[in-house]
């Protein structure tokens, strides 16, 4: 025998098909609404239910999400439900308090692997690349325009930019680009010995150093020390709204902030290369000493037989290529936040990375063109 049991809230009348809802419809009597649903057989529903507010007293959130949730029940069950009673000041507490309609999620259609390659492509051609391509071309044309009108940019903001991006790099530039040059002499130093080719050395530390690993070392160290400064700097000021005050004064973000950068970039790579494969052949020379039997004076004696201008300008020209990645892969992660401080933190992360794959890339490709 089922327990009867006493609702306060609501009262039902089965012969007419009415639910009056009646009282104080708080966060206590909401629990009473949706137990009387569950509890209620199907077949003791009408096809037609009314449901009567005129008895509310009292209605509160807590109340009105349980009234919603009757009603989507009641629905589901297949009633057609009727309202009447229902105050404009109830009404309009129930459009308060109203709760999103769960969405069926329906299973997701799994496409084709060309279907979802070519979405790919697309969405990444759409959103990043052809992004990149116009910020690179505005940079060009700013860049280039500004170069003869001295008047549009900011006085020794250039300098500034050289000292914070290359200047300041000099010491751990140096120091990084000397350990690896010793530690590729050192790993190259006993297969040389087993054959009797230890002069050799000399030629493999100074090409390596001047035609690729002096150039790369020094773009790594510059993307993940200034490129992330640039990309988190951008992205602070597009969180707190600077490039927006920058537009409404009539002044162009990418000019009055970009531009300098790449100037200082460009004009302080090439001198941080030059000192990079100076201490990296150091240190070759260094291990050559130690481990070769090499002295200073025949290492250095050999340097010009071995060391071509193709291989400076290479590096040189790969100094420039590379300064300009860092720096426009700085400012396109971090004009493309749009959180705050944790999205600052990632366009910070995502140019550092974002920098360096490029930078190996373009290493590639401008080697296989100076082949």
């Amino acid at each position: 025998m089922k327990k009867k049991v006493v609702y306060h809230s609501l009262r039902y009348e089965p012969q007419n098909g009415v639910l009056y809802l009646q009282g104080k419809l708080t966060r206590e009597q909401a629990g009473e609404v949706l137990h009387w649903e569950a509890r209620l057989e199907s077949k003791h529903l009408p096809a037609v239910l009314c449901l009567d507010y005129s008895g509310v007293r009292e209605l509160d959130s807590a109340g009105s999400t349980a009234v919603h949730i009757l009603r989507r029940r009641l629905k589901e069950r297949g009633l057609h439900l009727e309202e009447r009673g229902l105050s404009p000041e109830w009404e309009e507490r129930l459009n308060l308090f109203s709760p999103a309609d769960p969405q069926a999620t329906a299973a997701a259609k799994k496409e084709s692997l060309p279907y979802r390659l070519g979405s790919w492509i697309q969405e990444f051609w759409t959103k990043h690349a052809r992004g990149f391509m116009l910020l690179m071309a505005d940079m060009l044309f700013w860049g280039l325009r500004d170069l003869f009108k001295r008047g549009q940019r900011r006085k020794g903001e250039a300098v500034n930019q050289a000292v914070g991006i290359g200047v300041n790099a000099v010491p751990i530039v140096m120091v990084l680009a000397f350990i690896i040059g010793l530690v590729l002499a050192l790993q190259s130093a006993a297969q040389l010995r087993n054959f009797g080719a230890n002069i050799f050395i000399v030629d493999l530390i100074v090409i390596a150093m001047m035609a690729e690993m002096g150039p790369l070392i020094t773009a790594i160290v510059v993307a993940g020390r200034s490129g992330s400064s640039i990309a988190a700097e951008i992205a602070t000021m597009k969180v707190t709204n600077e490039t927006d005050a920058l537009q409404t004064m009539g002044i162009n973000p990418l000019r009055f902030v970009v531009v300098p950068k790449l100037y200082g970039a460009l004009l302080t790579l090439p001198f941080l290369t030059v000192l990079a494969n100076v201490a990296g052949i150091a240190g070759g020379a260094t291990a050559a000493y130690a481990y070769l039997d090499i002295g200073p004076e025949v290492f250095f004696n050999r340097m010009p037989a071995v060391l071509y201008q193709k291989d400076i300008v290479t590096g040189l020209v790969k100094s420039l290529a590379f300064a300009t990645l860092v720096v426009l892969t700085g400012t396109w992660f971090g004009f493309q936040v749009d959180k705050g401080a944790e999205g600052v933190g990632k366009a910070a992360t995502r140019s550092v990375v974002a920098s360096i794959a490029l930078v190996i890339v373009a290493d590639l490709v401008l080697g296989l063109l100076f082949y």
